[in-house]
């Protein structure tokens, strides 16, 4: 239950092509819907305007095609995250409408009816390396997925500085830049002194012994000296993407 099927529903109810008793039966259909391993939250997107996103990592590929297919049956589509080989082939055949991202490791079903969001501007997602793209697809999945334009700027870390420098104006025609970066975790600052929209910081789990798996990227990133770097935690794409989408998504009007 979206919002916008929330007002249908209303305005049915109030142009009387509807009675309320019918109104009462759909809005009361199994909000909550146990299947035993998992409570599917069918009003997630009434009160978030988006549907409970599937995490994968930890879930079997019935676990996850079970949850999946209880969310699109209302048809509002669904996103799952962290979804690995198996769980993707399983998730492709019961649902053969789904679009897979095989580097985010994500899996988008569209809902029957297009998600009508206004947006400030565009989400921009700029990583730092190639090694990077699997985080920055993640977000780049979850940021359209929820309805946002979403641009991609790639491979522009500071070990060569003049290739973000040159970039500058695409950096400062996006409402939101998200900065995905591994090893040290420099770029954020970079771009965060560059720019006047809110900057959320990805670190990833990419570099050497010392990289502690994302640690000293999450650790630089915190004690960033660019104001307005605000930061999600290592490997987080859809977190962070998330969190571009409140800012970036106007309410309903």
């Amino acid at each position: 239950m979206t919002p916008e099927r929330l007002r249908a529903l209303l305005a049915g109810v109030a142009g009387g092509a509807l009675t309320v008793d019918e109104a009462e039966r759909r809005l009361a259909w199994n909000p909550v819907e146990d299947l035993s391993f998992a409570s599917v939250d069918h009003h997630r997107a009434l009160r978030q305007g988006f549907p409970e996103v599937v995490f994968g990592q930890g879930k079997t590929p019935e676990q996850i095609v079970a949850i999946a297919g209880r969310i699109a049956a209302r048809g509002d589509g669904f996103l799952a995250t962290r979804v690995a080989p198996e769980a993707a082939e399983r998730l492709a055949a019961a649902l053969p409408a789904i679009e897979l991202n095989v580097l985010g490791r994500t899996a988008y079903l569209a809902p029957d009816e297009p998600l009508k969001r206004q947006a400030r501007g565009s989400v921009l997602i700029v990583t730092a390396g190639t090694s990077d793209l699997p985080v920055a697809e993640e977000a780049a999945v979850t940021a359209a997925a929820y309805g946002n334009p979403v641009e991609r700027l790639t491979d522009v870390g500071v070990a060569g500085i003049h290739r973000i420098l040159a970039r500058t104006e695409v950096l400062r025609s996006a409402a939101v830049v998200i900065v995905v970066a591994g090893m040290e975790g420099a770029l954020p600052s970079v771009v965060g002194g560059l720019v006047a929209a809110p900057v959320i910081a990805v670190p990833t789990s990419v570099g050497y012994g010392a990289a502690f798996g994302g640690v000293a990227a999450l650790l630089g990133m915190l004690n960033s000296c660019a104001s307005g770097v605000a930061v999600v935690n290592i490997d987080n794409g859809f977190g962070a993407a998330v969190a571009a989408s409140r800012i970036n998504l106007l309410p309903p009007a």
